[in-house]
Parts: structure tokens; C-alpha cells; sequence
């Protein structure tokens, strides 16, 4: 059967194709720095490029991260949550960029863009990368802003890293104090809710995270609550960027980490946000606790609002942030 390819090209002689021939072979014989030059210009296969992004923390991970606005603005970190990257903040860092700020976030390491490395996926390594990045960046006067996962890091790094650093902090859906239930904790979650968390990860990563986007996360699931598949679309590609490894082991680190030291030693101004119908972690044991060992926190409920409230409700949640900035 002849190649239609060829069949819809009449014109195309064995002369032709000889000639391209010839022509791919001269290539070769060109000197390879002349035929590779276009290749080592590209952006894409700079290793100096990519490193402008980057930071290498002490055990040897890259994290890369964001770093957009004026120098010389206060700046805003942005810690995201389980199992996202830094893209997941858009809404709020161009939000905030166009009120004048300066807006960093991270990819927390195993997640995005940041090394995919089997080791130190818990909140003391997360905590530390993050100060790496600031330190790197000398970032000072900052607010810090965690959602998820990504609250128990910032808390973790204000209380150990960063409280001379840090201007005033930011929880939204955050996890601390601990969420599962403990003898200290009878309030948490069952671990048999994290063990299926981990089985559903390990046995189909990519509908798992489909069906979690679309579901309780956005609160999709919900009666009259319709569906943006947009934001499924990009929570999984989101998730999916990141390794398994890390994700898989993620689950323990916001799960089984108590806060409630850290939350104790934190002087700089709080603002506490949760949604009352967040079905990923119960605001019954989570947002009035921390609001409680804080020692100067506001806190704010959302009715009816869900875990993910920063994208499905962001001018919601940017302007109570930017007041409390203010403030």
C-alpha cells in the first residue's frame, strides 16, 4: 500500500528526495558547535536560565520559585497547598501585584517544578525550604500566606525560622493544629480517613485526583454547586506535575504534624480564614483551635464556603486579606 503522505505530493521526485538526503547528511558533517548552536541558545535547555529561579537548599534541592514586582514593595509569600504548586495562588499573586506588592511563592519540594527527591518530605524540611528561598531573596516585612498544607508550613516557618522576618500571617483552611485524632486530639479525623487518602493515591494517582478536585475540595459535590471544569482541569494538572513519592508521603506531614507549639510562640498578627462547609479539614478542629494558641488572631468563618475558597471565591478572600494588610 503506498505512504499517503507520499501519494498527495505528485510532484515529489526521487530527485527530491535525494536532495533532502544529501541536504541532512551535509548537516552532519557541519562542526557541532555550529549545528548546535539554536539548541544551546533555547531557554528551555539553559541550565543558567532555570537556575535564575531557582534555590538549592542545604540538602541539595532545587525549589524553585516566583518572584514577581518592585523590590523595594512589601513582600508577600505564598505557601500552597497539598498536592498543588505555586500556580495555584494565580488569582491572589496578580491580585496583589496590581495593588503593588511584592509576590513570591515557592514549589514546595516533590510538588511543581521543584526536585522530584525521595527524601525529607515533612513539614521541618518544608519549613526549612521555604526559608531558604526567603533568606535567598533577603526577603523582610513579609506576610506570609498558607493555604491548606501550606498554612501548617508557614506556621512551621514563622515559629522556627522566620519571626523576625515576618510582618503578619495569613491562614486560609489551614491545617494546624493537627488534624488527626489523637488521645490530645479526640476531636481529629480517624487515620483510617489518611489511609484511604494514600490507597486511592497509590492505586490510580490520576483519577484520584480528578474525582478529589471535582468533588468535596471545591465543594462540587454539593447540591446547586455547578461544576467549573477549568479549575478540575488545573487542580489535576497541578497535581500531576508533582511526584508520587512526595505526594504519597505529603499526606502523613499534614495530617499527623501538631502545631500547637508553634501556633503558641507566633507574635506577629494572624488572620485566621475558614470556609463552614470545608469537607477536607473540618473547621470544628481546626481554624477557632488555632485562633485560640495564637496569641494575636483574628478570625473570619465563611458560610457555606468550601476548602478551596481562594480560587472558587478569590475576591472574597483578596479582599479581607488586603484589609487586614492594611490594617
Amino acid at each position: 500500500m503506498p505512504n499517503k503522505a507520499f501519494a498527495c505530493t505528485p510532484d515529489l521526485t526521487r530527485r527530491d528526495l535525494l536532495r533532502g538526503t544529501a541536504g541532512v547528511a551535509a548537516a552532519g558533517a557541519l562542526p557541532f558547535p555550529a549545528f548546535a548552536r539554536p539548541a544551546i541558545a533555547s531557554p528551555h535547555n539553559s541550565r543558567r536560565s532555570q537556575r535564575m529561579n531557582y534555590v538549592t537548599t542545604k540538602d541539595g534541592v532545587e525549589i524553585f520559585y516566583k518572584d514577581w514586582g518592585p523590590k523595594s514593595a512589601q513582600p508577600l509569600v505564598f505557601h500552597h497547598g497539598w498536592p498543588l504548586s505555586s500556580d495555584d495562588w494565580d488569582a491572589q499573586m496578580l491580585f496583589f501585584l496590581a495593588q503593588g506588592f511584592r509576590v513570591v511563592a515557592h514549589d514546595r519540594r516533590g510538588h511543581g517544578r521543584s526536585s522530584q527527591v525521595s527524601e525529607g518530605h515533612d513539614m521541618d524540611h518544608y519549613a526549612a525550604d521555604a526559608a531558604a528561598v526567603i533568606e535567598h531573596l533577603d526577603l523582610r516585612n513579609a506576610v506570609h500566606i498558607g493555604h491548606s498544607t501550606g498554612g501548617g508550613e508557614a506556621t512551621r516557618y514563622v515559629a522556627r525560622h522566620g519571626r523576625s522576618r515576618t510582618a503578619k500571617l495569613v491562614l486560609i483552611g489551614a491545617v494546624p493544629p493537627i488534624m488527626v485524632k489523637t488521645e490530645r486530639n479526640p476531636g481529629g479525623l480517624p487515620i483510617e480517613v489518611f489511609d484511604g487518602l494514600r490507597s486511592s493515591l497509590a492505586a490510580n494517582r490520576s483519577k484520584f485526583y480528578t474525582d478529589f478536585a471535582s468533588g468535596p475540595f471545591y465543594g462540587f459535590n454539593r447540591a446547586g454547586v455547578e461544576t467549573d471544569p477549568s479549575i478540575v482541569q488545573n487542580w489535576w494538572r497541578q497535581g500531576m506535575t508533582g511526584a508520587a513519592k512526595a505526594h504519597y508521603e505529603g499526606i502523613k506531614a499534614f495530617s499527623e504534624t501538631d502545631f500547637t507549639e508553634d501556633l503558641k510562640i507566633i507574635e506577629a498578627p494572624t488572620l485566621v480564614m475558614h470556609g463552614d462547609d470545608d469537607q477536607i479539614v473540618p473547621i470544628g478542629d481546626s481554624a477557632p483551635l488555632s485562633a485560640k494558641l495564637l496569641k494575636r488572631a483574628t478570625l473570619n468563618i465563611y458560610n457555606k464556603l468550601p476548602h478551596g475558597m481562594a480560587t472558587t471565591h478569590a475576591d472574597i478572600v483578596n479582599k479581607d486579606i488586603l484589609a487586614f494588610i492594611r490594617g
